[in-house]
C-alpha cells in the first residue's frame, strides 16, 4: 500500500511512473461515484459535518477573524500605502492578460450565502477530508484514512478539496507553511519539486487594480493528477454529485473559495504568496470549465535526487 503524497512527489521527480497516479485519481473518483450511488441524497448542509465548511464560513468564523484582521495588508506599488487585505473590494484582477473581478467580501458572501445552514446539496457518506495523506493506494483501489471528518458530506465541497490539494496545498503551501503535517502523518515526506512564483505584480489602490503575471509550475506526478481529475469531474463523477452540466466547476466555486481561504493562517504567507491566493481566489470567483483557475505548466529541467 502507497500513499499518494509519496507517490505523487516520486512521481514529479521521475522516480514512480505517472500512471500510478492517474490510476489512484480514477480509484478516488470511483469511490466518490459509489458512494453517490449507495448514499447519496440531496439534503441541507445543516445536515452534513460541519467542520471542514460550516465552522468556517459562519459569522464569526476562521474566515471573519483572519480577514476582517486590519493587520492584515497589501501594500501599494506606487504609493506604499498599506491597504488592509479586506477591503480589497470591486477590484480589477488582470492575471496572466486576463482580466477578473476581484472582491475578497463578496467572496465570502457568496460562500456563505451558497453554504448556508438550509441550502441544498447532494451529499452522501464519505471519507470527509480526500487531501493525499489521507488516500493511499491498495490492490483494491483506494484505502482511506483518517476518519475524523466522516459522515455525511457534500460531494461538491470532497471533489473541490482534493481539486485544492493537487493544484496547491500538497505540492506547496502544506510543506512551505505546515511541514509538520507531512512529518506527522507521511513515512516519506519529500520537498516540493515546484513553487509557484511571481514574475510582475503591481497593485493600485488608487485604481483598485491588480495586475499580476505568474508561473504555476508542476512536477508530472500532479501534471498527470490535475487533468484526470478534471476529466472526471466533467463527465461521469460530476453526473454522479449533480454537478450541473458545463458548469460543473462553476458549483465548486463556494467550497473552492474556502479551501483558498480557509486553510493556511494569512498571516503566515509572504507578500508574493498572499497575492498568488488572490489570483486563484479571483479566478475561483470567475470559474468556467475552460479556466485558468486549473492551468498549470510542466516542470522543465527535472532534477532526480536519489532517496534511500
Amino acid at each position: 500500500m502507497s500513499n499518494p503524497s509519496a507517490a505523487t512527489s516520486l512521481a514529479d521527480r521521475g522516480q514512480a511512473p505517472t500512471a500510478d497516479v492517474g490510476d489512484l485519481i480514477d480509484a478516488v473518483c470511483d469511490d466518490l461515484i459509489t458512494a453517490a450511488s449507495e448514499t447519496g441524497r440531496t439534503t441541507a448542509v445543516s445536515a452534513c459535518v460541519p467542520a471542514l465548511y460550516a465552522d468556517r464560513i459562519r459569522p464569526g468564523g476562521r474566515l471573519d477573524t483572519w480577514y476582517q484582521d486590519p493587520s492584515l495588508t497589501v501594500t501599494d506599488t506606487h504609493t506604499g500605502q498599506r491597504t488592509p487585505l479586506g477591503l480589497l473590494t470591486g477590484y480589477t484582477a488582470t492575471v496572466n492578460d486576463t482580466a477578473f473581478l476581484l472582491d475578497m467580501p463578496a467572496a465570502i458572501n457568496a460562500a456563505r450565502s451558497a453554504l448556508h445552514p438550509d441550502a441544498q446539496w447532494t451529499c452522501a457518506i464519505t471519507q470527509g477530508d480526500p487531501t493525499e495523506p489521507n488516500i493511499a493506494a491498495s490492490a483494491a483501489g483506494a484505502c482511506w484514512l483518517d476518519f475524523e471528518h466522516a459522515g455525511r458530506n457534500t460531494l461538491a465541497g470532497e471533489i473541490a478539496n482534493l481539486l485544492w490539494y493537487l493544484l496547491a496545498l500538497g505540492g506547496w503551501l502544506v510543506p512551505t507553511y505546515q511541514p509538520d503535517v507531512y512529518r506527522r502523518t507521511l513515512p516519506l515526506h519529500l520537498p516540493q519539486v515546484a513553487t509557484p512564483s511571481i514574475e510582475h505584480a503591481e497593485l493600485s489602490t488608487r485604481h483598485r487594480r491588480l495586475d499580476l503575471y505568474h508561473r504555476w509550475p508542476t512536477g508530472p506526478g500532479r501534471h498527470t493528477a490535475l487533468p484526470r481529475l478534471l476529466a472526471r469531474v466533467t463527465t461521469d463523477l460530476g453526473t454522479a454529485v449533480g454537478l450541473p452540466t458545463g458548469r460543473q466547476l462553476h458549483a465548486l466555486s463556494p467550497f473552492l473559495t474556502l479551501r483558498i481561504l480557509g486553510v493556511i493562517p494569512p498571516q503566515l504567507l509572504t507578500p508574493n504568496d498572499l497575492l498568488l491566493l488572490m489570483a486563484k481566489l479571483a479566478h475561483a470567483q470567475h470559474l468556467t470549465d475552460r479556466t485558468p483557475f486549473t492551468h498549470t505548466e510542466p516542470l522543465s529541467d527535472l532534477l532526480t535526487v536519489e532517496y534511500p
